[in-house]
C-alpha cells in the first residue's frame, strides 16, 4: 500500500485534549477503510503566518499511514467536513523516515543550542570580512548635484 504524510490544523478554541481527540478520530476513520497509521504526533498550538477563518493559531497534528487511495480520501473528505479542522495537508511519499518528525526534532534542539546556538566560532561583529575595518575611508570628492552644476542652497522656494 502507498505511505502517507498528513498535517492538519484544527481551530485554537479547542482543548488539547479536543484535538487529541480529533486524532483518534480520524485514526479510527482510516482503520475503519483498510489503512494503517504508522505513527501520529501532536504538535500543539503554533501561530500562523496569516488568518484563517479568523484564527491567528491553530492545533497542529502530524500522521503518517500506510493506506489504499479509497481510505485517504475518505479521511480527506471527513477532515473537510468537520467544522474543526482549518486546513489538510496530505503528501504520498516513498518512505517515512524514522524517529520524530523535523518538527518535534526542532523543540529538542532548542535545549541543545548554547547561547548562540551554533554560530560560536565566530568573533566579534566588527571582525567580520578581510579588511574590515582597516582601511581608510575613500574620499571620492564632491558629491555630484542632481541639477547638475548649480550649488545646493540657490534651487530657489521648495515645492511640496
Amino acid at each position: 500500500m502507498p505511505l502517507y504524510e498528513h498535517v492538519f490544523i484544527a481551530r485554537q478554541d479547542l482543548t488539547n485534549t479536543q484535538a487529541e481527540g480529533l486524532i483518534e478520530h480520524f485514526v479510527t476513520v482510516l482503520s475503519d477503510n483498510g489503512g494503517k497509521v504508522l505513527g501520529s504526533e501532536y504538535w500543539g498550538v503554533k501561530t500562523m503566518a496569516y488568518k484563517i477563518n479568523k484564527n491567528r493559531k491553530g492545533h497542529y497534528a502530524f500522521l503518517r499511514t500506510d493506506a489504499p487511495a479509497p481510505a485517504v480520501q475518505e479521511m480527506e473528505r471527513l477532515m473537510r467536513l468537520h467544522d474543526d479542522v482549518m486546513r489538510v495537508l496530505t503528501i504520498k511519499v516513498d518512505a517515512h523516515e524514522d524517529g520524530p518528525s523535523a518538527q518535534m526534532q526542532k523543540r529538542d534542539d532548542r535545549d541543545d543550542r548554547g547561547p548562540r546556538g551554533d554560530r560560536d566560532d565566530r568573533g566579534p561583529r566588527g571582525d567580520r570580512g578581510p579588511d574590515r575595518g582597516d582601511r581608510p575611508r575613500e574620499d571620492r570628492g564632491p558629491r555630484p548635484d542632481r541639477d547638475g552644476d548649480r550649488p545646493r542652497d540657490d534651487r530657489g522656494p521648495r515645492r511640496f
